[in-house]
Formats: C-alpha cells, sequence, structure tokens
C-alpha cells in the first residue's frame, strides 16, 4: 500500500480551506498547507484539522508548490488547490491507487467547476483534464503562469476515475478582477517571448474564442452562465492583446 501526501498552496482562503481539507482526511496520510501569510482565518481554520501548517513567502506557483513537496514524507503527491474538493467517487478511485500492488507513476483526473453556484459541463471548461497525483521522484511543477507537472521521460500515467470539484468564482465581478489580473501576466509572458499583436487579432481572436467556446464547445447548454463564462474569457483574449499591443507601443517610446 503506498502513501499519500496532499500539498495545498494558500493566500488568504478562509471561504474555502475547511471544505477542501474535508475531502482530504478520510484518503490522505498527510496534508501539508503551505501558506504565504495569509491575513483572513486560514490558519485558524487549518488549525482545527491535522495538517502541517507551514508560513513561506510566495515564490511562484511552481517553486511554492515544490517546496511544500519537498517537506512531504511520502514520494506520492496529490496537488490540490484550497477552492478544490475531491468527490466520493475519486476518493475511491485515489483509495484504489493505494491498494494497488503495481500503482503508476502519475495519475490524470478530471476537474469539474462550479461557476457563481453552477456546474459548468461545457465552454471548454469540462473535462478540464489536469495531473494532480505523482512520484515526486519522476516529475515536479514547471512553469511560472500555466504551471505543470513535467515528468521524466518513459513515466507511466494512468486515470483517475471521478472528478474533483472546483468552486472557482462567487461572483462575476471576481471573474473580471481575474480576468484583469491574469492578462496582465499573459500579455507580459507573451511579449517576452517575442509574440506580437495587432488589429487584426484584436478585433478577431475574440469572436474566434467565443464562437469556439460557446457554439463548438456547447457552451449554450450551460445557459445564463454558461453564456458569462463564453463572454468573459473572449473579453479575456480581447484584454490579452488589447494589453500586449500597449506593451508594443511602450517599447517604441523608449
Amino acid at each position: 500500500m503506498i502513501k499519500i501526501s496532499a500539498v495545498i498552496i494558500t493566500y488568504n482562503e478562509e471561504i474555502n480551506i475547511g471544505r477542501c481539507l474535508d475531502s482530504l482526511i478520510d484518503t490522505m496520510d498527510e496534508i501539508i498547507v503551505i501558506d504565504s501569510f495569509s491575513t483572513d482565518k486560514t490558519e485558524e481554520i487549518c488549525s482545527k484539522y491535522p495538517v502541517k501548517f507551514i508560513k513561506k513567502e510566495w515564490l511562484g506557483y511552481s517553486l511554492t508548490k515544490n517546496f511544500g513537496n519537498n517537506l512531504a514524507a511520502n514520494d506520492y503527491i496529490f496537488s490540490i488547490d484550497a477552492d478544490e474538493a475531491l468527490s466520493d467517487e475519486l476518493k475511491a478511485s485515489i483509495l484504489a491507487v493505494k491498494n494497488s500492488e503495481t500503482p503508476q507513476d502519475a495519475y490524470k483526473l478530471t476537474r469539474l467547476t462550479n461557476y457563481c453556484g453552477t456546474w459548468i459541463h461545457h465552454c471548454g471548461w469540462y473535462p478540464d483534464t489536469k495531473l494532480r497525483l505523482w512520484d515526486r521522484t519522476k516529475g515536479q511543477w514547471e512553469g511560472d503562469i500555466h504551471e505543470e507537472v513535467k515528468l521524466k521521460e518513459n513515466s507511466k500515467t494512468g486515470m483517475l476515475n471521478g472528478d474533483l470539484f472546483h468552486y472557482s468564482f462567487h461572483t462575476i465581478t471576481q471573474h473580471v478582477k481575474q480576468a484583469d489580473k491574469f492578462t496582465d501576466l499573459t500579455a507580459q509572458d507573451a511579449f517576452n517571448k517575442g509574440k506580437r499583436s495587432n488589429l487584426m487579432k484584436i478585433l478577431f481572436k475574440p469572436c474566434v474564442k467565443f464562437i469556439r467556446d460557446y457554439i463548438i464547445k456547447l457552451g449554450f447548454l450551460d445557459s445564463y452562465h454558461g453564456y458569462v463564462v463564453c463572454k468573459i474569457s473572449a473579453f479575456a483574449t480581447f484584454m490579452k492583446y488589447s494589453k500586449l499591443k500597449e506593451l508594443q507601443r511602450k517599447e517604441k517610446s523608449l
């Protein structure tokens, strides 16, 4: 039987962390919380659970997660965000892996997102496949914006049954603010990589994004919130290319 350490990074997650920990207690052999000095009740809530609570300055997504992984007592790591929780089917699937005599090096799962109280089954948001359980000797987190686990060559990967529930945005305003913040990062990253924007991209990329998510990926089946998700996603594409164009303009003015 293998043992699994769950690793969570947190900052002001008092709304989510209790639900996350409740879902892990009966499945994980160890729970580690790496907290970037929260100012809310995150630490107080965690103190009520059998977790290792460690304060650490923010290093970026990959470095902070790898820091937590290195502190784990077990080689198998389950990475979960504070706004996520295990479904019952996913719990059973993880327990089956723990009892397996020939576990894979890593496992992927599907993530189902709850948006403003509605489960989103389309819009390009589901199935959202993520690699979240793996042997840390076989890989680690890499990337600053879209971080992901990079496995060593020839690592064997399996698939877990059941969804990881993701409680994303509680309000539309929260989503819009996050999109604005995130597009600052993606525009700068694109600029640093030598990518460039123009009026055609600003005009047409958002339209293509909306048509793909709302029509081709059936976002309309998620009713009102499906439309909102697709509309904000398209607007985020508009902001990314507009901000990239602004970075180009500033470069020329130097």
